[in-house]
């Protein structure tokens, strides 16, 4: 395991900055996520000890203890008493997590949050069209194929729903899209896992997914584009009517 004597870890804490007197713990973790999102610092690294962290935000050790508990408790970092903490994860495994939690804390508008989605689905969409070849289409004929299957089971309908998704987001080979789409679906998720309630519902979407396939089979960006926006015109007003009688 990476230590943080002679590696990039000590140097990179050169890069903090000292904060106000007096700033809560809150400011000393963003400081601290700041660098750990960075891409400075190789996962699985050893941190400097508290101390030296304090010295180098000019803070009491107290603040930094609560920063890093903080983040623990996001995943970010790994205390382990009598050994040191630790970084967790890559920038790209880090973002999405401190994103979801963002926007957890910021209570965004879900309906705000479904207009989001849709754009980001039908960008993904294009790229996909732009960029697969017929040799990476069968993750999403699988997936095709196991709707049908489900077409009357409507949970595991979802989650092969839920799976082309997720195969036509890798197709788009955009790290942060990806990103982007892992926290929109993530904040989503309790909804969408609802969203198709009937056996005509699922119907229809079947029927929109394989719109979709067909344009990134046929490397037509357009269509696939024209097709995913159809099928989250439809989603978007079905879960916005579940939405609305729920409330």
């Amino acid at each position: 395991m990476p230590a943080f004597r002679d590696n990039t870890a000590n140097e990179a804490v050169f890069a903090l900055t000292a904060v106000p007197s007096g700033t809560p713990a809150s400011e000393v973790a963003q400081q601290l996520l700041d660098l750990f999102t960075s891409g400075s610092i190789e996962v699985g690294t050893r941190l400097p000890p508290e101390r030296k962290l304090a010295a180098e935000l000019g803070v009491g050790r107290s603040a930094v203890r609560e920063a890093l508990s903080a983040l623990e408790i996001l995943g970010i970092v790994d205390v382990r008493p009598g050994s040191g903490t630790y970084l967790q994860g890559t920038a790209s495994d880090l973002l999405p997590q401190s994103l979801r939690w963002g926007l957890l804390i910021g209570e965004k508008n879900t309906e705000e949050l479904l207009d989001l989605r849709s754009g980001l689905e039908i960008y993904v969409a294009r790229l996909a069209a732009l960029h697969a070849a017929e040799g990476d289409l069968e993750p999403l004929r699988a997936s095709l194929e196991q709707m049908r299957t489900d077409i009357t089971a409507l949970d595991t309908f979802a989650q092969a729903d839920s799976a082309f998704h997720h195969e036509l987001t890798a197709l788009a080979r955009n790290g942060l899209l990806t990103d982007l789409l892992h926290v929109v679906r993530s904040l989503l998720r309790v909804y969408t896992d609802r969203a198709v309630h009937s056996e005509s519902a699922a119907k229809t979407a079947l029927e929109e997914h394989e719109a979709v396939f067909r344009a990134v089979q046929a490397g037509d960006h357009d269509a696939a584009a024209s097709a995913m926006a159809v099928h989250m015109a439809t989603a978007t007003a079905r879960l916005s009517a579940a939405l609305n009688a729920e409330g």
